[in-house]
């Protein structure tokens, strides 16, 4: 999700919920106690050198039980990151405290909720690092010959 699509969902909202891989909300009084830009300069594992931006919501709980944050709060905290820190319509991540670790996710919206979805990890240049490409698995029974192939003695090969 894009940072003009968060404001354009929140427009149309009384509430703000964010809702995790597992289904869980986060408590309802959770505060968003950062928005920015983070930039990620590195090189892959097959030398390429890239760069990647996000916008950075961090999401933060206390024990401010009667806080609530309200869309359009939100809205003008965004709207003041653009001005000041002059933010692009980028991606967004979310860090949320987990038990252990900081969570870090990718955001979505369903109408009523913004998910927090799962973020996974891949090589980046796998077609020169040496990772194999996966092959589809057929078993022998199943595996039927493509229908314009050469028959045998045929002369098309």
């Amino acid at each position: 999700m894009k940072l003009s699509e968060i404001k354009n969902a929140l427009k149309d909202l009384s509430v703000i919920a964010f809702q995790l891989p597992n289904g869980q909300l986060v408590p309802s009084h959770f505060h968003v106690t950062e928005v920015g830009k983070v930039s990620k300069h590195f090189i892959d594992c097959g030398g390429t050198v890239r760069k990647e931006e996000v916008v950075n919501f961090q999401l933060w709980e206390a024990n401010d039980y009667d806080h609530r944050l309200h869309p359009e709060k939100l809205i003008h905290i965004i709207e003041l990151s653009e001005k000041i820190i002059g933010m692009e319509d980028l991606e967004i991540e979310v860090e949320y405290q987990m038990p252990d670790t900081i969570g870090k996710f990718n955001l979505d919206f369903d109408g009523k909720n913004f998910l927090l979805t799962s973020k996974l990890t891949t090589c980046l240049a796998s077609d020169s690092c040496g990772i194999p490409q996966k092959k589809t698995k057929v078993k022998l029974g199943e595996w039927k010959a493509k229908e314009n192939s050469c028959a045998p003695g045929s002369g098309c090969c």
